[in-house]
This record gives C-alpha cells, sequence and structure tokens, in this order.
C-alpha cells in the first residue's frame, strides 16, 4: 500500500520515489524546482521486466525509475526477490510456490496501478500462462523481455544463486532443472548481454512513448560553447544498480 506524503517532508517509501526525492537525486529541472506530476498519457502503468535470474532485471529496473521520477511521475519499485522475503516469505522455487509469487506481485501492481502510481516489477516470470494472467489482472501492462543467455547469467551470478543451483543446494531454480519459457509477445525486447543498461533504458522509453504511454521528453536547450562541459558518466553495467534508489 502507497503511504501518504507529508508535504512537509521528503521521504521514500517501500520502493515509492516521490518527486519530492527527486531533488535530492540531483534531477531537478534547470530552474532549480522539481518539476509538477504529469499524469501519463493514458493514465498509470505497470513495466513488467522478465528474464532469467542476473539478466539485469533490477539494474534496469532502477535506471527505469529514476528516469520517470525524473519526469516528475510517482514510481513504485517491485522486485520478486525482495518480495519473497516480505509478502512472499517462505514460499520456495516449485511451479506452485512461482505462481502464487507472481500473482501477490501482479494483485499489488494492479491497486498501484489503480492509485496512478506507474509501476515496475523486476520478476522471472518463466511460464507463458502465468505471464497471460498477469496481463489480465493488471491491464494497462507493458512485458518487457529481457533477453540474456544462460551461459551469460551463470557467469554474472551476482548472488551466487546458480552456484547454489548446479550444486544442488537450490531445487526448482528457472534456468538450470526448472523451464523458462521464451516470451512469444513481449511489447518490447531488449538484449543485455549485447548493450549496455543506458542503450537498453533508451530502448524502453522510445517504446513507452510509441505506446503512447508516457510524453516524448522536450528536447534540451542547446549548450553555451563557453560553458564547461560536465566530464561523462560510466556506465552501470548490468549487476550494478544505481545505489541511490532502493526498491520494495
Amino acid at each position: 500500500m502507497v503511504a501518504g506524503t507529508d508535504p512537509g517532508r521528503c521521504r521514500q517509501t517501500a520502493g515509492q520515489i516521490h518527486p519530492a526525492k527527486v531533488r535530492d537525486m540531483g534531477l531537478h529541472n534547470s530552474s532549480g524546482d522539481v518539476p509538477e506530476q504529469p499524469a501519463a498519457v493514458n493514465g498509470a502503468f505497470c513495466v513488467w521486466l522478465m528474464g532469467l535470474s542476473a539478466s539485469g532485471k533490477t539494474t534496469l529496473a532502477q535506471l527505469l525509475a529514476r528516469a520517470l521520477a525524473q519526469r516528475g511521475f510517482t514510481v513504485e519499485v517491485l522486485d520478486g526477490d525482495i518480495v519473497r522475503t516480505t509478502l512472499s516469505k517462505g514460499l520456495g522455487f516449485t511451479p506452485g510456490d512461482r505462481v502464487t509469487n507472481l500473482r501477490r506481485i501482479a494483485a499489488m501492481a494492479q491497486n498501484l496501478v489503480r492509485q496512478q502510481v506507474v509501476t515496475i516489477v523486476a520478476a522471472i516470470c518463466p511460464y507463458h500462462a502465468i505471464r497471460e494472467e498477469v496481463r489480465a489482472t493488471i491491464g494497462k501492462y507493458i512485458e518487457v523481455y529481457l533477453n540474456c543467455p544462460l551461459e551469460v547469467c551463470i557467469r554474472r551470478d551476482p548472488k551466487g544463486l546458480y552456484r547454489k543451483a548446479l550444486a544442488g543446494e537450490i531445487q526448482h531454480f528457472t534456468g538450470i532443472d526448472d523451464v523458462f519459457e521464451t516470451p512469444v509477445r513481449p511489447d518490447i525486447e531488449v538484449t543485455t548481454h549485447g548493450e549496455d543498461p543506458e542503450a537498453s533504458l533508451a530502448r524502453i522509453l522510445r517504446r513507452l512513448v510509441a505506446l503512447r504511454h508516457i510524453s516524448p521528453e522536450p528536447a534540451a536547450p542547446p549548450e553555451m560553447e563557453s560553458e564547461e562541459q560536465a566530464p561523462p558518466q560510466p556506465s552501470m553495467g548490468f549487476g550494478s544498480p544505481p545505489p541511490d534508489i532502493k526498491p520494495l
């Protein structure tokens, strides 16, 4: 549930990025004021990032949340791994437990979208049937498939989960002894092994504009030649989410 906003304070609740928080993240506009929160073109929506473990879901979720917060939206990030430690604590990785966890996430996302909160879900969602179910549940739903080969994900393995699954310490782990059914009709597909996170983010934002979920970002004014150019920021790289935005 989304907490009430105290106009006299800047705070972040359970992964929700309030427009007032944008100032603290250095994402203000040229006047120094935080822009008023815009309405999405066709109302709030849910972006569901799905793919194998270590495909880059959390990294991309945080970058997308930051980009939408910069535009003034209220954003909530629901990370499947974190939901498992709270709302779905005690569930395992059997197909039945996975479906239960995903249904709970979908119900949370549906509620947030109804409250006009743009919601980003980062969860594997491995089966065709549950994808269609969560699409129908949420309604305003954009499916984003993070296409990354299993061998790349195993090499990344930031949480050591593949190592445990290959050693038999985790049963029913997606990609090892449980199937990941390749999405057949994703709204957006990004290849996180073949491009950096910023390129994937740009691809998603362009598609959200094309689908009329967000408005095109105004073109930046040309910089004066006499102004000192800011040094370029290094790419975060998949597996290294920005430290200043916390999911859920």
